[in-house]
């Protein structure tokens, strides 16, 4: 019997990200690194720490969970002490992927809006803390996972494997959880990144409008360097934030449809409409964690020239030592 489209799909889908993803997001971690792109070292502070983050979830959510784990079930990674910290650093890291970007687009708001306040929170040491206190708190808030799951079979008293604790899911605490992680990791931070976006974005207007205006009788010098960094930062902002809510939109959706404590009911069949679209949505969400590359090299001149610098490094140093 043929396999179902859909594995077929992520058989492929799932080690292209990977060869993929992991490369990019090192590239990244290395050139925003060596601060030589042209920005500021507060935002740096933050890509950087986005770029991790992302890394992360090219490590465990693809290549260990849906790779490793997919095609060796049987080795060390399904016992299911294994699989509750498989779980548990799995939600780690998709938080933190999703708050770290909420920091960043708050950030970007306060340097814009929020001119008195900027020197004071747009420095590297509000952005460590910031950064550091996210992610104690994701670690504390996913503490429950540990409790939330039990082996699946027992087999000469090893433990494999891991399925839901309908005990836990059903009681009132389970069902707080499951509302509550829904909340901080879909609903909120997508009402936050669009409304530091649309108050970044009035902000911008508003403030370009005035500068035309004041600038208006200087026929001398149409160029307004202010006004062009500003629209750097928009581009920089928005094709960050913006890819991060596409990308993400369908498994929000389809998470918020089902929730936690349905999210087995139809994992025995491959072609049911609800199991489509919740791995077509988690298809996107691991690709938005290679997507800043791209976005960065597009819309950052110094960080594309970095990138190519750094891409030719291994040739010239090859042809360097045939040389000699």
């Amino acid at each position: 019997m043929e396999r179902p489209i859909m594995l077929q799909i992520k058989d492929i889908y799932y080690p292209v990200l990977a060869v993929f993803g992991v490369p990019a997001n090192l590239l990244t971690i290395v050139i925003l690194s060596r601060g030589n792109c042209g920005l500021s070292k507060c935002i740096s502070v933050y890509m950087v720490a986005m770029a991790t983050a992302d890394l992360l979830v090219m490590i465990i959510n693809v290549i260990v969970h849906h790779i490793f784990s997919y095609f060796f079930p049987y080795s060390f990674l399904s016992y299911t002490a294994v699989c509750k910290l498989i779980v548990y650093m799995k939600c780690n890291n998709l938080d933190m992927s999703v708050w770290f970007t909420v920091s960043f687009t708050f950030d970007r708001f306060v340097a814009i809006c929020c001119q008195k306040h900027k020197t004071k929170y747009c420095t590297v040491r509000t952005a460590a803390t910031v950064i550091t206190t996210v992610s104690i708190l994701v670690y504390l808030e996913n503490i429950p996972y540990w409790f939330a799951y039990e082996p699946d079979r027992i087999i000469s008293n090893v433990y494999w494997g891991f399925r839901p604790r309908l005990d836990f899911f059903s009681s009132p605490a389970g069902i707080a959880f499951s509302w509550l992680d829904s909340i901080f990791v879909a609903l909120l931070p997508f009402a936050l990144i669009l409304l530091f976006n649309c108050l970044t974005v009035r902000r911008i207007l508003v403030a370009n409008g005035l500068r035309r205006g004041l600038r208006s009788h200087n026929s001398e010098n149409r160029n307004d360097p202010e006004m062009e960094n500003r629209w750097k930062s928009i581009i920089l902002l928005f094709t960050v934030s913006g890819s991060f809510i596409l990308l993400w939109l369908t498994t929000v959706v389809s998470f918020l449809s089902t929730r936690l404590t349905n999210a087995m009911y139809y994992r025995g069949d491959y072609t049911a409409p609800a199991y489509i679209a919740a791995e077509t949505g988690y298809m996107l969400m691991f690709l938005s964690s290679c997507t800043n590359t791209c976005i960065y090299a597009a819309t950052q001149t110094k960080f594309r020239a970095e990138l190519k610098q750094l891409m030719k490094f291994p040739w010239t140093f090859i042809l360097t030592m045939v040389k000699q």
